[in-house]
């Protein structure tokens, strides 16, 4: 299919909720899902929300296999998910270093439920019912987030620990020593 322009932070809409999906398995969903994978592709994401490509429908994909020398836990299934809902599971929540393909280059620490249980569906209606926890749960909370006009410098508590990759180096280091715990994402 095609590789479409991801928006940047700054456009307003990005800013807009999105509408749910009424409309399955038609071709015109199937293109625009395999656009996303190749968008998502062609950036190098973990996932990508359908507004994050001017299309304001409540449809995210994300997955990837886990990268050689990672650990186990790393790894996402690849998913296709419309109208999403997120549920924590208990209170915990964990605190990782974020980037988005709306805003290259940049990252910041955000703190998000450490499990979560989605729910939604494919792209024909079948039910996905999952629970995630850790990197898994941070990447399905951020990408469900862009369906809700929220990009992650809207959760961060801490504006010091969000900046351009190549400038925040000694900060990534100083934060990710201070408890083994975090990893950067």
């Amino acid at each position: 299919m095609s590789v479409r322009p991801i928006l940047k932070m700054g456009d307003p809409r990005l800013l807009r909720p999105s509408k749910p999906v009424t409309r399955l398995g038609t071709p015109e969903l199937e293109a625009l899902i395999q656009d996303m994978f190749d968008t998502m592709a062609a950036a190098d994401g973990a996932g990508l929300a359908a507004p994050q490509i001017g299309v304001p429908l409540r449809l995210v994909i994300f997955g990837f296999d886990t990268p050689s020398g990672a650990p186990e836990e790393i790894a996402v299934p690849r998913t296709i998910l419309l109208n999403p809902v997120l549920t924590p599971l208990g209170e915990e929540q964990e605190e990782g270093w974020e980037g988005c393909l709306s805003l290259p280059g940049m990252r910041g620490v955000v703190s998000r439920w450490a499990k979560i249980r989605y729910e939604g569906t494919d792209q024909y209606g079948n039910p996905v019912n999952r629970v995630a926890s850790h990197f898994h749960s941070r990447v399905v909370q951020h990408e469900c987030d862009h369906l809700q006009g929220i990009l992650y410098p809207m959760r961060m508590h801490d504006m010091s620990l969000f900046g351009y990759i190549d400038a925040m180096k000694e900060t990534a280091e100083a934060f990710e020593s201070t408890d083994d715990s975090r990893r950067a994402d």
